[in-house]
């Protein structure tokens, strides 16, 4: 199912055994456009504390009840390695993270998840192999190389066509499947206002990280002739399958 990352923001997050937060923000994956981490603001169970909490670790998200489950205790999120608050999150740390939790590395597979295409498929612990233990080794040279960002920092960036500005990064929409981030949602106002588009990772060319642009490989008309993006509907996969051909992409589900 597809949600809007602002619509989760607020989530109940329960363990095993209680709950232990609620949803804070998500760190993405800015090669594979994918959520690698929810923040969780635990409230008074820890104060003070960043958490952080993979997708391997959780069911999809309850939209009736508001609510994710996750597969771990309280004990286990309690002992997670701590995390510096002021600093972006490095390899090194990630490394450590999925050591202690059992994980393979998705950054060590020729998939999305590493080893498996669903994060689920990749929680049972593995032995290593040796293109992880290569992964890790390149993670302790890389450890200052920030890979992670988050999406609260994100919205807000310009969005760039080919011809001129088009709008800003209003949202991301994520598959709780996979937790891919299928589409960015620009708001046009600046530029045609009152309409809302979509546009896929797959269709951006590059982001400059220091100026907050994002350049899509798009023109101004083109996006304006998309498909309206409706707020008060769900995203559907006829609506997808318009706008993929509008754009004349092949869709991911193929």
């Amino acid at each position: 199912m597809l949600h809007c990352v602002s619509d989760l923001k607020g989530y109940s997050l329960s363990a095993k055994d209680g709950e232990i937060g609620q949803v804070e923000d998500f760190y993405f994956d800015d090669e594979k456009w994918t959520i690698r981490y929810i923040v969780l603001d635990t409230g008074r169970w820890l104060p003070g504390r960043k958490v952080l909490i993979s997708p391997r670790s959780i069911g999809k998200a309850d939209r009736d009840n508001q609510l994710i489950d996750v597969n771990l205790t309280k004990q286990q999120i309690e002992n997670s390695p701590s995390i510096e608050t002021d600093k972006p999150v490095s390899r090194q740390y990630e490394t450590i993270y999925h050591d202690y939790y059992g994980f393979p590395y998705y950054w060590g597979g020729p998939h999305l998840w590493g080893p498996a295409i669903l994060p689920s498929a990749a929680a049972a612990p593995l032995p290593p192999t040796g293109e992880e233990e290569a992964a890790a080794r390149r993670a302790q040279r890389e450890s200052d190389d920030p890979h992670l960002r988050s999406a609260r920092e994100v919205r807000g960036y310009y969005i760039e066509a080919t011809d001129g500005e088009i709008g800003h990064v209003q949202d991301f929409v994520v598959d709780d499947e996979n937790w891919a981030i299928r589409y960015l949602l620009i708001d046009t106002r600046n530029w045609w206002p009152g309409k809302k588009v979509v546009v896929a990772p797959d269709w951006i060319e590059r982001v400059s990280w220091s100026d907050s642009r994002v350049y899509v490989n798009e023109s101004r008309e083109s996006v304006r002739r998309a498909p309206e993006y409706n707020p008060e509907e769900m995203l559907n996969r006829d609506y997808e399958s318009r706008l993929h051909r509008h754009y004349d992409r092949p869709p991911y589900w193929d």
